[in-house]
């Protein structure tokens, strides 16, 4: 089955097994699902939560619960501004700079550029923790997301920079419909997963597949460098 195949069967059956919250339809979009708060509190119990400072998170509402969680123990969160359309493009949350009413509007997508700062990438500390959305993944950490390529993007931003490394556990968290045998094997700028995290249970996947270095310039379409200005700074960097 092919990715585009893959998706719309995930997402058919979220939403014709009633697993689907909103925002509906589950089509198109990383997919809310039943129970996505015991799926973060199964990650919270992880000794990589623990570990972690500094935690780069996708934006979307599956892992909503995630980002409250992380804000509440004092973790700071790094969100993409949406499309990596400006030059400082991602949303720094610091805990320690907002009232602890507002933890929990905080890191929604209606309410970040509020009470985050935005900074460019370069201005990002080692991230101890990536948490990724998505649509489907496998137990052996091939992932697929909506279609759109920008958290493997955002990934490949900061492994250039060094903000992130071999090292740096990446997880996502599912429902156990969207944990799949049988997906298509990654390409090279895919980022696997280390951990998948339903509210069932945790899937350490000791994943085989290999993590892209950084940007593949050639492989990146003309028009991804005329939407984001930083891209086209790190370009041209990388060639001097």
């Amino acid at each position: 089955m092919d990715k585009a195949t893959l998706r719309t069967t995930v997402w058919d059956d979220l939403e014709s097994s009633g697993a689907a919250r909103f925002p509906f339809p589950p089509h198109g979009r990383i997919p809310n699902f039943a129970d996505a708060k015991a799926a973060a509190e199964r990650l919270a119990a992880t000794p990589e939560w623990a570990d972690a400072d500094a935690v780069k998170a996708n934006p979307d509402a599956p892992q909503l619960p995630v980002r409250r969680r992380a804000l509440r123990e004092g973790k700071t969160v790094y969100m993409a501004v949406p499309r990596l359309r400006d030059e400082e493009c991602f949303y720094e949350l610091d805990p320690a700079r907002i009232d602890d009413e507002h933890l929990d509007s905080a890191p929604t997508v209606s309410h970040v550029e509020t009470y985050a700062d935005t900074v460019g990438p370069d201005a990002l500390p080692p991230v101890d923790l990536v948490v990724s959305g998505s649509v489907a993944v496998s137990e052996a950490g091939a992932r697929i997301g909506k279609g759109e390529g920008f958290s493997d993007l955002e990934y490949a931003v900061l492994r250039g920079l060094g903000a992130v490394t071999d090292e740096t556990t990446v997880a996502t968290t599912v429902h156990e419909r969207q944990v799949r045998d049988g997906l298509p094997e990654p390409d090279a700028h895919d980022v696997p997963m280390d951990l998948v995290v339903t509210p069932e249970r945790l899937v350490r996947t000791e994943t085989s597949h290999p993590r892209p270095t950084g940007i593949d310039w050639d492989a990146l379409p003309d028009e991804r460098l005329d939407e984001m200005p930083v891209l086209r700074r790190l370009r041209d960097e990388s060639s001097e």
